[in-house]
């Protein structure tokens, strides 16, 4: 039997703020789209993996099946933080691969509304909660990063001034041009949450909100779904020539934790865990970052993006800053990065984002991208990281059907 899993239909909502709809409208219809594109039905799945961080406790996977079909197949309902949706994916694949399904529903949804950058920052806590082992933080660096800050844009923030320090070529201009590249990517995309261009000097000029990222070099909050239908290497033989044409070969699947490194208790370590995992991912699908057509990854903030052009071995070690100079990561450039407009301006549901960027990057290896589509695409990388949880990348391919 062939481990190989293929992706048959995906789909996605638009990226906003749904007002007067709930998480499980977004859910059916990111779920339902998918089947469609698929060409296939609810009653043909065997496991359905289901990714939501803020309602985690809500059996949303139940709930879904109870509005777009009550089969009695098997539910995963999984929570790991901004890498939820990837855990899906890759839940859905293990299914498969261990022989339990041959087709399987991957599905990642968030309702967030208008709850700030990332989630509310906590409110500083008294010295006693800081060392008390039941107290509500229980461990130091929670509440205390190099600059005394938990909240993601001061994480990524020191993050990116850490790289700055350490390499010559990036400072405040590098990280600019990174939001102009998303802003400019997602002007041509309909599914995204904010299309609009910005020059470099309104990016530079918009609110510092933790340097080097102002307010335009950060992701909006938001309210969206996305969905995946994975199917086994024999069942999608059984299918028809149209199916298996727009099917897409997951060449790598990589889930990875934070290892222990000097320093990480600290100030959180966003590189290492990438680092493994994109390592892991390129051998396993026997491919090398030169390959790449496209890539989506994690651009909570544009410093994030800078530094993972490094830990995804997209440039030169140090080279990120040369790298974004060069235009290599625009979408007539190299290696295209974030073309959907990425998570600073396509936005960041946290459950739906890594299937989000699976989806991109299917899309564009069927060609059905549109006004945004890479030529000739043939091999994509999507990657997502959970602070202090988990880094997901998948690798995807081309039918040669």
């Amino acid at each position: 039997m062939s481990d190989s899993v293929w992706i048959l239909g995906t789909s996605m909502t638009r990226f906003t703020r749904h007002e007067g709809r709930d998480l499980l409208d977004l859910a059916s219809e990111a779920a339902l789209g998918a089947l469609d594109d698929g060409g296939v039905t609810v009653g043909e799945l065997d496991v359905l993996a289901c990714g939501t961080l803020f309602s985690a406790n809500a059996s949303v996977g139940q709930q879904l099946l109870g509005q777009i079909g009550q089969t009695g197949i098997s539910i995963y309902n999984v929570a790991n933080a901004c890498a939820t949706g990837a855990t899906a994916v890759r839940v859905a694949l293990m299914a498969i691969r261990s022989g339990e399904a041959s087709m399987a529903l991957a599905l990642g949804v968030e309702k967030m509304g208008k709850m700030g950058l990332l989630g509310s920052a906590p409110k500083r806590a008294k010295a006693a909660e800081v060392f008390e082992p039941s107290g509500r933080f229980g461990s130091v660096r929670s509440v205390d990063g190099i600059l005394g800050t938990k909240t993601m844009p001061g994480v990524f923030g020191q993050a990116g001034m850490r790289y700055a320090h350490d390499h010559a070529g990036v400072g405040f201009d590098q990280f600019a041009r990174i939001a102009h590249k998303n802003h400019q990517h997602s002007a041509l995309n309909p599914l995204a949450q904010y299309r609009k261009e910005f020059s470099l000097d309104e990016i530079k000029a918009s609110p510092m909100v933790a340097y080097p990222n102002t307010l335009l070099m950060c992701c909006p909050t938001g309210d969206g779904a996305a969905a995946a239908v994975l199917v086994s290497e024999e069942r999608l033989e059984s299918l028809s020539a149209e199916q298996r044409r727009r099917a897409v070969k997951i060449s790598a699947s990589v889930l990875t934790s934070d290892p222990y490194v000097e320093g990480g208790q600290v100030q959180p370590d966003v590189n290492t865990l990438t680092r493994n995992a994109a390592d892991a991912a390129y051998e396993q699908a026997g491919v090398g970052p030169e390959d790449l057509d496209l890539v989506e990854l994690h651009d909570c903030f544009a410093s994030a993006e800078l530094i993972h052009y490094d830990n995804l071995r997209l440039c030169e070690p140090g080279g990120a800053g040369d790298f974004i100079d060069s235009g290599a990561p625009y979408r007539d450039g190299s290696t295209p990065v974030n073309v959907s407009g990425g998570l600073i301006s396509k936005g960041h549901p946290i459950g739906a984002t890594g299937v989000a960027n699976i989806y991109e990057v299917a899309t564009h290896l069927r060609g059905e991208a549109g006004d945004r589509q890479i030529p000739d695409a043939r091999v994509g990388l999507a990657h997502v990281i959970g602070l202090g949880s988990s880094c997901g990348v998948h690798i995807l391919e081309r039918s040669a059907a």
